[in-house]
């Protein structure tokens, strides 16, 4: 009985070896093992940039004398803004702001280059989208400094005289959104996204897998019901759950953090069920894939990392290259995001909403389609 208890090199790695053969078997674990560190490693170092140049800009040029095209050649050369529009009236400028189709728009105005030979200090106006304070903040720094040098080649000889130390030009930013670069104003919307896409994709990921270890998967199999029947009404009880995340974090975002709320609250509850249903999906999705609840929950946190990290939450989107931001555009959260910020910080109405919302939809119907076709051949 004594020698039972004893150590032996041979039990212990008898089960060194049972371990490592169950490791083989259970393929997705290991994938895992080594895909989310690699996957951390490239988006950690790859992906984040706190410091985002080449931001979509436009121009609103009512002088388009010499001194004014300096000017704008001077901005572009920084490596901060590519001018990518003009804009014709200042309506349609604060509509690409709203849109979020530009980070800035710099308006030149009519008679800049009289008032600057006149010695008259003209305004330059510069609009920035600052929902996202870390997005425009360094190139905000620069232009202050840029501005006063920009004019240094074409203010000599008989203009030397325009060039006075305090500068020829009067920069005026606007920082459109959120004045007092907040960082709670663009953090906390962000955080009702990042919830709905844990919570509901790792609760309906256990839904299926759960069914098919307690074994009652024989008793849904049994049921003279479509998948489609099945799946939706699996969906159904958690949509009410997201719809209680979101009021409860709309509801601390007013009392606790002072978010504005500048647009509609309706518009953004009946926006957040597109959302809702999407992340429901993919979860639905990963429970038909995967084998048991830890794969499903490995799968979860699979998708949870890039879509935290890739949709702009933590890290501007823009400061991340090409690559990095084509895959963001794939995941809902980085729409919804916008579609939040939007319509609680600009008061973005369904016009603006509707260009994220159908590539949401287009998501969550496919998840859901591929989550129907997996069931459908567990029946078979």
């Amino acid at each position: 009985m004594k020698g039972h208890w004893e150590f032996s090199l041979r039990r212990f790695w008898t089960m060194v070896i049972k371990e490592f053969i169950q490791m083989r078997r259970d393929r997705v674990t290991f994938g895992m093992m080594i895909g989310i560190p690699l996957l951390q490693l490239v988006l950690f170092g790859f992906v984040i940039n706190s410091d985002p140049k080449h931001l979509p800009a436009a121009v609103l040029l009512a002088d388009r004398g010499p001194h004014g095209r300096t000017l704008l050649g001077a901005i572009r050369n920084s490596g901060y803004f590519d001018f990518v529009r003009e804009a014709r009236t200042e309506a349609e400028a604060q509509e690409m702001l709203a849109r979020g189709e530009v980070q800035f728009v710099v308006s030149i105005p009519e008679n800049f280059t009289r008032s600057l030979l006149r010695g008259d200090r003209p305004a330059v106006l510069v609009e920035a989208d600052a929902t996202d304070p870390a997005a425009t903040g360094n190139a905000v720094g620069a232009l202050r400094t840029l501005i006063d040098a920009a004019l240094s080649n074409d203010l000599k000889g008989p203009l030397a005289f325009l060039a006075p130390t305090v500068g020829p030009v009067d920069l005026r930013i606007h920082a459109m959104y959120n004045p007092e670069a907040i960082t709670q104003y663009n953090i906390v919307p962000g955080l009702m996204g990042v919830v709905l896409t844990m919570t509901m994709v790792m609760i309906t990921a256990l839904a299926i897998t759960r069914e098919r270890e307690r074994g009652t998967m024989e008793n849904l199999l049994a049921m003279p019901a479509h998948p489609a029947e099945v799946l939706v009404g699996k969906i159904v009880p958690y949509i009410l759950v997201g719809y209680v995340q979101v009021s409860l974090i709309l509801v601390v975002a007013r009392a606790l953090f002072h978010v504005p709320m500048a647009g509609s609250l309706p518009l953004l509850f009946a926006v957040s069920l597109v959302f809702i249903v999407a992340n429901l999906a993919m979860g639905i999705m990963f429970s038909t894939v995967a084998a048991n609840q830890l794969q499903a929950v490995q799968m979860a946190f699979f998708f949870f990392l890039p879509s935290m990290l890739l949709s702009g939450f933590m890290f501007p989107f823009r400061g991340m290259p090409q690559w990095a931001q084509a895959i963001g555009e794939v995941l809902p959260l980085t729409h919804f995001l916008r579609i939040v910020r939007g319509i609680l910080l600009k008061g973005n109405g369904f016009p603006e909403v509707i260009r994220q919302l159908w590539q949401i939809a287009v998501f969550a119907a496919v998840a859901l389609a591929i989550g129907i076709k997996r069931y459908r051949q567990t029946l078979d």
